[in-house]
């Protein structure tokens, strides 16, 4: 596969996560594993052409409260329950990919979410989120253009 092969199945993957991520928020299933079933049986893709965004989305739901923690600290003057959930989704699948993924150089993912802004949210929500983001970036002790190992 090449490297823009990748790329397009990784912006796919963290778009079919933001979604998920969103839908979830407003309505948490009670089987997250049969949701996620019907939601990938609506995909363009096969679910395994997924499978990045499903990696981000479980892993996500396994840390929300570390992620919904550092969100809770990074936006500042900002109360988290009014927080717009389409960029709350976002953000989790930045911040996630920015903690735990060591793989992906952050500017990559602040890049990636605020694109995905730009499609999903509205015109101030690039800002919001890039301001977020880039506080987290500071905080993370590591080049931010670099990968390292997972």
């Amino acid at each position: 596969m090449s490297n823009k092969e990748i790329f397009a199945q990784r912006r796919a993957g963290r778009m079919a996560a933001m979604q998920y991520l969103f839908s979830w928020s407003l309505n948490r299933p009670a089987d997250v594993a049969d949701d996620l079933r019907l939601f990938f049986e609506h995909q363009e893709q096969p679910r395994d052409y997924y499978a990045f965004g499903e990696e981000i989305i479980h892993g996500v739901l396994e840390r929300r409260e570390e992620v919904d923690g550092y969100i809770r600290s990074l936006a500042h003057n900002w109360d988290f329950e009014r927080i717009a959930r389409i960029d709350l989704a976002i953000l989790r699948v930045a911040i996630y990919e920015m903690l735990f993924r060591k793989d992906i150089p952050p500017i990559v993912s602040i890049n990636e979410a605020i694109d995905l802004s730009k499609q999903f949210s509205n015109a101030d929500a690039k800002r919001f989120i890039n301001g977020i983001l880039d506080r987290l970036k500071d905080q993370l002790g590591r080049d931010a253009r670099k990968a390292t190992e997972q």
